[in-house]
């Protein structure tokens, strides 16, 4: 129902939707928590996408109404996370349980690199989607000078917020969706520590959406087209060059940023669970 829907508002195209609907078919059927985190980040950002459309539309090279994201954009956004997901289902079925590194290094880590995947997804959406509508001029991460919006490794403070904002939803999401579903332990002793997850995954949000900005500075080509009069992601004879190397499209640095955030993620809780 989801994927139809989404396909018929123009969120996915129809590869999009078709893999869409496996991904949430295996997180759903892994756990309903990790199928809470992946619904909130698909329907808050899909929302933001769709805000302010002609705006977009006149710095973005690449816009599409709606979005409109295929197969490789949703894979690039979720397999990791997937995978994960995925391993957790084979070692323990829908076994639930509160982080606790005592019990389970391997669980504590994987499910930490479950929520890392998606605060930096719904992070860097957020990040982008907000701060392109921002009054505010972007810098360059790496130089702090002003750029054209749409330049890739451009941030605002308005879009940097709006990162730890969107980390902060994917947490309420697991932590909120454990007590729907009665995790006793969110309602013992460890509740309190348990809480820690929100905070952190604001932090992660942040944290994947400064990634991602990196990469793109440096990895990720940029490049204003005297004829469109738009930043664009490839160079041409009529492209001016503003910042990085041709090595890596956007579902690339995705892919990379969504690695890193969920590395660093699975660290971080397996330190502090």
């Amino acid at each position: 129902f989801i994927a139809i829907r989404a396909y018929r508002k123009k969120s996915l195209n129809l590869s999009g939707a078709v893999a869409g609907f496996v991904v949430m078919a295996i997180h759903l059927a892994a756990n309903l928590r990790y199928g809470a985190m992946l619904l909130a980040f698909f329907f808050t950002s899909s929302a933001l996408t769709k805000r302010g459309a002609e705006r977009k539309r006149e710095v973005d090279a690449e816009y599409k109404e709606g979005g409109q994201r295929n197969w490789i954009q949703v894979l690039s956004n979720s397999v990791i996370a997937t995978i994960l997901v995925a391993t957790i289902w084979s070692l323990r079925g829908w076994e639930d349980s509160c982080l606790d590194s005592n019990e389970s290094k391997l669980i504590t880590a994987l499910v930490g690199g479950i929520i890392g995947q998606y605060c930096c997804c719904n992070g860097d959406t957020w990040s982008s989607e907000l701060g392109v509508l921002s009054d505010e001029q972007p810098r360059m991460i790496t130089t702090f000078k002003v750029v054209r919006k749409g330049t890739n490794g451009a941030v605002t403070k308005t879009g940097l917020i709006a990162a730890a904002e969107a980390g902060a939803v994917i947490g309420l999401a697991y932590y909120l969706s454990g007590l729907l579903v009665g995790v006793e332990c969110l309602f013992g002793e460890a509740a309190l520590k348990q809480l820690l997850i929100i905070p952190l995954s604001s932090l992660m949000g942040l944290c994947g959406s400064l990634i991602d900005s990196l990469l793109g500075a440096t990895v990720q080509y940029s490049g204003y087209c005297q004829l469109r009069k738009k930043v664009v992601g490839k160079p041409a004879p009529t492209v001016k060059k503003i910042s990085g190397l041709d090595i890596l499209d956007n579902n690339g640095v995705n892919l990379a940023s969504i690695l890193l955030t969920t590395l660093l993620t699975s660290l971080i809780f397996l330190a502090l669970f």
